[in-house]
């Protein structure tokens, strides 16, 4: 009561105090001058409020000293208090963080905050400082899987934000995000739903990196077992469809620079697709998938002739499932493109009648259905032109009426846009994968449409 009374009779005594204390260097008197004055006002319309004593409190520098304490004590932050600290802006939120690293449930609320966060507040194309925050709550807390499950959502949330409204921007993809979430791989290699944002994770940060960064991060990844280890889960989960759509994501996204460390594990890729296929008989993103690791395979030279027929039949049903997939189509006309030209048994699959219709009526529909698009028809007339390079395939060719569809992509197509320009070609690949020298796309069109 005395207090009371003299802080009523001498409102300005209260400075004095708090003044000896800073001179006294008393722990957390930064905090306390900017607390008490608010507090102790005589008038309660004129007192902070409750929400301001937190964040005055729990964010004050010099409140660090007073948070090391509970520390030492193991001390949880209540949750109400957590969730008046995180009602800020994203800046006021990391900062929240890095006050509290060592408390797991602040680190997950937090995070939980951000994800729940519009594009536009989240500051996105990339907000460095953020990324940074998440995968340093991803290390201090690696034996925490909320908060593996949480960081990674998080950083897969904002990459995908960033390429849907910001496609030109480059993703901060960098070590410590790929070191952060294959160490969480290895520390749960058998949660499925982490597993599923890790390989979704990376297959994004490895082909938005530069070439060069591609094929390091690519290597890397490699020579850690992440190969081994899809093509393991491709196989023991094939019940879980969100795993073998990523896994196989993945897959395309490690073989895209053509540096394979080992292709000895790849062998068995063909039949694992081929188990993935008959078990999602209908489904086009794991389709898609496929027909983009086929054609790389088959770029790599990473596909056995015995196993030919077997994806060229995978190849051609997908395109039928699939047809409105431009992705898809145009990848598996350039897997079916590139067995072709190197095997005339992967030929005869393509021309040769059966259940579904042959290959030859498909590409008639492909075309109808994509005329107006250029690089489907380039890689449909690829496909023609090493058809046509078998002097047994051309009667068949001419026998469906081929050489009319030739004919209408040589008047609507100069011969410089159906070209070999990019259809088998990529940076790293090698060679065997692309036309033979004076095989263009224009030269075997014309030679097939010249044929009687």
């Amino acid at each position: 009561m005395y207090l009371r009374k003299s802080l009523r009779q001498s409102p300005g005594s209260l400075e004095t105090v708090l003044k000896t204390m800073e001179e006294k260097q008393i722990p957390d008197a930064e905090t306390f001058g900017n607390l008490l004055p608010g507090m102790l006002q005589i008038d309660p319309s004129d007192r902070i409020t409750i929400k301001d004593v937190v964040h005055i409190t729990f964010l004050s520098g010099s409140f660090k000293s007073s948070c090391i304490s509970l520390t030492l004590y193991r001390e949880t932050v209540p949750a109400s208090i957590t969730d008046m600290l995180l009602e800020g802006n994203v800046a006021s939120i990391l900062e929240v963080m890095q006050n509290f690293s060592g408390w797991p449930e602040v680190q997950f609320r937090a995070m939980k905050r951000l994800l729940k966060m519009p594009a536009d507040q989240l500051g996105l194309p990339w907000r460095p400082e953020l990324v940074e925050v998440v995968v340093t709550t991803m290390q201090l807390h690696d034996r925490v899987l909320d908060i593996q499950l949480c960081a990674c959502s998080l950083l897969l949330h904002l990459l995908g934000q960033a390429m849907v409204h910001h496609p030109e921007a480059k993703a901060l993809c960098n070590q410590a995000i790929t070191s952060a979430v294959l160490s969480a791989l290895w520390s749960y290699p058998e949660e499925e739903s982490l597993l599923v944002l890790v390989y979704s994770l990376l297959a994004i940060t490895t082909t938005q990196e530069s070439q060069s960064e591609s094929e390091s991060v690519s290597e890397e990844l490699q020579n850690a077992g992440l190969l081994e280890h899809i093509l393991e889960h491709l196989n023991s989960s094939l019940e879980s469809r969100d795993v073998c759509v990523s896994g196989l994501g993945l897959l395309w996204a490690l073989l895209l620079d053509g540096i394979i460390v080992n292709k000895a594990p790849l062998e068995k890729v063909p039949d694992l697709i081929s188990q993935v296929l008959a078990t999602y008989p209908a489904d086009g993103e794991m389709a898609e998938a496929s027909c983009g690791v086929f054609w790389l395979l088959s770029l790599l030279g990473c596909i056995k002739e015995q196993q030919f027929e077997q994806v060229v039949a995978l190849l051609l049903q997908s395109i039928r499932l699939c047809q409105n997939r431009v992705l898809l189509v145009n990848n598996a006309y350039r897997g079916l493109a590139s067995l072709v030209e190197v095997s005339e048994l992967a030929a005869f699959k393509v021309v040769v009648q059966e259940e579904g219709g042959s290959g030859l009526s498909l590409i008639k529909e492909t075309y109808q259905l994509h005329k107006d698009d250029p690089e489907v028809v380039e890689n449909v007339g690829m496909l023609l032109v090493h058809l046509a390079s078998y002097e047994e395939i051309l009667p068949e060719l001419v026998s469906s009426s081929m050489k009319a569809l030739v004919q209408e992509i040589k008047e609507r197509f100069t011969s410089s846009l159906v070209s070999d320009r990019s259809a088998f070609s990529k940076p790293g690949l090698p060679p065997g994968g692309s036309p033979q020298p004076g095989c263009t796309a224009s030269g075997g069109l014309e030679q097939m449409i010249a044929w009687n």
